[in-house]
């Protein structure tokens, strides 16, 4: 065999192992759309055997009964689990916060040896969860008032179409995807085993926790207590909706330069002094580590914390 033939046939080898590279790779794409579901609720659709299960599934993920109420104590932490969406069920949350309690204290005492950093690393504990919590609650929120006036919208045209309201919101639950999807898909479920539609819009808007959704729910009771047409209402409370988003992106345009320089202000004095320990970790001095300095340390600290929440009152504003 000559080098041409060689030559021939490594480019016959390699020319197939793309061939065969290229089927594989449209081979998992196809599983992957088979398998990709508009949202939570239809992937334990088809998991689970029947609504009932899947219903209680996501209650209890969510830190809910079965029957979709919150009981016990810590009733505000609980709410904020329910509007962040995250499966924690009833105790992941505390066990996480006791966990990362105990071992940001711990790993600061065996580091340091210093209980004021022990103490300091506890609370950082205590509160970090939190705040990430209602950063998750925040940007949920945000999705599902984004995705709501098409829901509305939906909702609207199925209506029109002459379906009723309980098909119309299984629709969205089936169609759309998270966060609104879901929250939907369970209120259709809800009216199927005995709610009715004012009693799972106002469940809806409960597990959401936005004041848009307290609006969609008012003309969903309105509708049921008073009558009429029931797709005006709704059309009418989308363009409503529209208009409230448009004036809270022209207010976030409008605060931006405060938020940035808020941003600046927080980010320049710890930039700073990390830069500084750094590039000359002997800068301090003596003073490094003196009761006295760490009590300035905590003074402006608290100042700082002050400062932030001044800021965020000026360029904070409700719609």
């Amino acid at each position: 065999m000559g080098p041409n033939s060689a030559i021939i046939i490594y480019i016959l080898i390699f020319a197939a192992a793309v061939l065969a590279m290229h089927s594989f790779i449209g081979m998992g794409k196809h599983a992957a759309q088979k398998i990709k579901w508009a949202n939570d609720r239809m992937k334990y659709l088809s998991m689970e055997k029947g609504a009932t299960a899947v219903l209680t599934k996501l209650h209890t993920r969510r830190g809910m009964t079965g029957e979709g109420e919150l009981k016990g104590v810590f009733i505000w932490i609980k709410k904020l689990i329910l509007h962040s969406g995250l499966p924690l069920g009833q105790y992941g949350f505390y066990l996480g916060v006791v966990g990362l309690t105990l071992g940001l204290s711990g790993i600061a005492y065996l580091l340091k040896g210093s209980v004021f950093l022990s103490l300091l690393a506890f609370c950082l504990g205590l509160a970090g969860p939190v705040f990430a919590l209602l950063f998750l609650v925040i940007r949920r929120q945000n999705n599902a008032v984004r995705q709501l006036p098409d829901a509305i919208d939906i909702i609207v045209r199925s209506l029109s179409a002459g379906h009723p309201v309980p098909v119309a919101m299984s629709l969205v639950g089936r169609e759309m995807a998270d966060p609104i999807g879901t929250e939907f898909g369970v209120a259709s479920d809800e009216i199927t085993y005995g709610a009715t539609v004012s009693q799972s819009a106002q469940r809806l808007s409960d597990r959401v926790g936005h004041e848009d959704f307290d609006l969609f729910a008012a003309m969903i009771r309105l509708q049921e207590r008073t009558g009429g047409n029931l797709a005006e209402l709704l059309r009418n409370s989308a363009g409503t909706i529209r208009d409230r988003q448009k004036m809270r992106l022209k207010i976030k345009a409008a605060s931006a330069e405060g938020r940035m320089s808020a941003m600046i202000l927080n980010i320049a004095p710890i930039a700073l002094f990390c830069f500084i320990n750094l590039a000359a970790p002997d800068f301090y001095g003596e003073i490094k580590g003196n009761k006295i300095t760490n009590y300035f340390a905590v003074g402006v600290i608290s100042w700082m914390v002050l400062g932030n929440l001044v800021m965020r009152k000026m360029i904070n504003f409700k719609i």
